[in-house]
């Protein structure tokens, strides 16, 4: 079980505003009685903080910002004694072009080994004024930026896949492999137990360098049909080999997890084989809308392929990328990759019909066999923070495409730790780097940690349970759901009376029943309560079941260990 930490906004420290390595150690024990095993940081290195750390200027030192490498070497102490893991965050396919790599490759001449360290290319036109490729950024706007050669004439253009302040790596480069098996040892060296690898699936580009821009696909960040000529490219397969070698290098389990918008989770499976990386984040399964038929349909994929080649499934929800699922599992428009959405958004949710389906669909996902990783705040609620004032947006989307594409911002805003305090908790000085809101407080770790009903007592009693019953590591069977929920309690709708064909049919669509170990879970996806026929004690459910009636959109977790085979 893996905790995202996105550092500048989980506690701030010296009260700057920007959550900091201090801060995060002295709220390690909030995060240690969750109940997780590891946690993942996004990246806290030296960057000029154009795309919020993914753009480092040197990939071995601490950026001030967040503190020292003292304080690094302290928060790893600190959560070894607590029984968890450290995982960083590794950028291989850019850097920012602030890097001495960059500066040295801007002077030199074209064709020079410091430029083969990057993709520059001539342009094309009569004067070479056109991009090479017409490659579009994930954050907008095209992917090639036309340089000024060192007498002052336009020059070459360089690739970036996103913004113009990120040049990507050129992996054909050797000097590029060699630094970062030096990067990888340095942070092995200092005890981490592993990394997770920005944009794993983009380091390699196709070398003919084709045009591309077929419409929706061009510019994301990959996963849609067929792959873009710089996603998925099989050449990358034997960079993670290559680091493989280095973390087998060391004593211990050290694991490295990718970040991989793979066009089929078939070809998600190839990036875990035995001899590659450990894991990769799920995100077909993130993407899957809450409907029955599709959930079990992508579990089972999951299922089948991970273990194909011996590796865990894993199940994400939510990440500093996408919009927060308690409020995206509501949505009722297409939300589109990395749009993000605002208060003008066409489809915005009924907050506490969303928060219910988040609720039930973490309470779904955490008794699936494999990993399962959380971001920071989900265990408290939080929702998408829609109303950002245009002039304290961050992120380079926003900019780039001219506000016509709000970003991820609205889930990257700080953690409300203590309802009655300044930030509510995150900075003692009351700065935050973005916007609070002003009801952020009622969502406070303080408000929510005694009471039984609150979203982080069920975050917490899944994971215990989780544990207890070792559902990571147990077998998946699928029950049949009309014969474990009664039908939709909808007196007026002739479906609905007293449980003949019709409501089963419907306990069947729009309901999930399943057991792993031990523990049998029903899922009531629709929008009328049902009671719940299957015998044993509820462990846990994401809603009240008075009466033993499963609300709409909730889960419910039973000590079932003998429901015979039903499907």
């Amino acid at each position: 079980m893996i905790y995202q930490i996105y550092p500048r906004s989980f506690a701030d420290g010296d009260g700057d505003g920007v959550g900091d390595l201090p801060g995060l150690t002295a709220r390690l024990d909030a995060v240690a009685e969750l109940g997780v095993d590891a946690l993942w940081l996004s990246p806290f290195m030296a960057s000029p903080q154009a795309d919020a750390g993914y753009d480092i200027a040197d990939y071995c030192a601490v950026d001030p910002l967040f503190g020292t490498l003292e304080d690094f070497d302290a928060l790893v102490a600190a959560a070894h004694a607590r029984g968890l893991r450290i995982i960083v965050d590794l950028v291989p396919n850019h850097c920012s072009a602030q890097h001495p790599w960059f500066r040295r490759a801007l002077a030199a001449a074209e064709g020079s080994a410091e430029r083969e360290r990057f993709h520059f290319r001539d342009g094309r036109g009569s004067d070479g004024e056109l991009p090479p490729t017409d490659w579009e950024s994930v954050f907008g706007g095209p992917a090639w930026t036309r340089i000024t050669e060192p007498d002052g004439r336009p020059g070459q253009w360089y690739l970036h896949l996103f913004d113009a302040s990120q040049p990507d790596f050129n992996w054909q480069s050797p000097a590029v492999w060699e630094e970062f098996r030096r990067i990888l040892r340095f942070w092995l060296d200092r005890g981490v137990d592993g990394f997770r690898v920005d944009v794993a699936h983009g380091l390699v580009k196709d070398p003919a360098f084709p045009d591309y821009r077929t419409g929706p696909a061009s510019g994301s960040m990959g996963g849609e049909g067929a792959p873009a000529p710089y996603w998925e490219q099989p050449g990358l397969h034997e960079i993670l080999r290559d680091w493989r070698r280095v973390l087998d290098e060391y004593d211990g389990d050290r694991a490295l997890c990718g970040e991989a918008w793979v066009s089929t989770i078939a070809k998600t499976a190839l990036w875990v084989r035995p001899d590659e990386m450990h894991q990769t984040f799920n995100f077909h399964y993130l993407e899957t809308p809450w409907r029955a038929e599709a959930l079990r349909e992508v579990i089972d994929d999951s299922l089948g392929a991970f273990s194909s080649v011996g590796a865990p499934s894993t199940w994400v929800l939510s990440n500093h990328d996408v919009v927060r699922h308690a409020t995206r599992l509501g949505l009722t428009a297409e939300n589109p990759q990395g749009e993000g959405i605002g208060p003008d958004f066409p489809g915005l949710p009924d907050p506490e019909q969303a928060l219910r389906r988040g609720r039930a669909a973490t309470a779904l996902m955490l008794a699936l066999p494999g990993s399962a990783y959380l971001y920071q705040g989900e265990e408290l609620g939080l929702p998408e923070v829609l109303d950002i004032p245009n002039d304290a947006r961050r992120d380079p989307t926003w900019f780039r495409t001219g506000g016509a594409r709000y970003g991820r911002d609205g889930c990257r805003v700080p953690l409300p730790w203590e309802a009655e305090t300044p930030a509510a908790g995150f900075s003692p000085s009351g700065r935050s780097w973005l916007p609070l809101p002003d009801d952020w407080g009622r969502h406070a770790r303080d408000r929510q940690q005694h009471d039984p009903d609150s979203t982080l007592s069920l975050y917490r009693r899944l994971l215990s349970l989780r544990r207890e019953h070792g559902l990571g590591t147990g077998r998946l069977r699928w029950l049949d759901p009309a014969g474990l929920l009664g039908p939709r309690q909808e007196p007026e709708r002739a479906d609905a009376g007293e449980g003949g064909e019709a409501g089963d049919a419907a306990a069947a669509r729009d309901a999930l029943a399943l057991q792993v170990g031990d523990v049998v879970v029903l899922a009531n996806l629709g929008a009328a309560p049902r009671p719940i026929r299957a015998a044993g004690e509820i462990l846990v459910a994401s809603a009240p079941t008075p009466g033993r009636m499963l609300g709409g959109d909730a889960v419910v977790w039973l000590d079932s260990p003998d429901v015979p085979e039903t499907r």
